[in-house]
């Protein structure tokens, strides 16, 4: 598994909005200059975080985003996820995968599930909280 500009740049987007809460809405622009990613960029970005209701905004003077929920309640995994599909660290784990020819067989299949499992469970014990520290 690796993780793509994509899903990097929206935890920072995420943990920025985070850090700046309480401030109003939070325009683009000031996240892009703070974290140094093209405002082009985070304009593919931020309609998948806005379509599932991680963040809310408006567009215009006076616009920008923030989030709709606490720090505490985003779990990094999440994120992740809605940014980056699924987690698996090998295709052949992925949903959707075509059926593999040696999966009862396969002496390595443990291993692979297990590293998927320890992998979301670690990213969903890491909310943005926890990246704000």
């Amino acid at each position: 598994m690796m993780v793509s500009t994509r899903g990097r740049y929206a935890l920072r987007v995420m943990v920025d909005l985070a850090q700046h809460q309480g401030q109003g809405l939070t325009p683009m622009k000031d996240v892009a200059k703070r974290q140094q990613i093209s405002l082009k960029y985070l304009e593919k970005i931020l309609p998948v975080l806005s379509k599932h209701h991680y963040i809310s905004g408006t567009q215009g003077k006076g616009g920008g985003y923030r989030l709709t929920r606490a720090p505490e309640e985003y779990q990094v995994g999440d994120i992740l996820r809605l940014t980056e599909g699924d987690l698996a660290p090998v295709a052949c784990l992925e949903p959707g995968a075509p059926p593999c020819d040696q999966r009862e067989s396969c002496p390595t299949r443990s291993l692979w599930c297990e590293l998927g499992r320890r992998i979301n469970e670690y990213l969903d014990s890491v909310t943005l909280a926890d990246l704000m520290k």
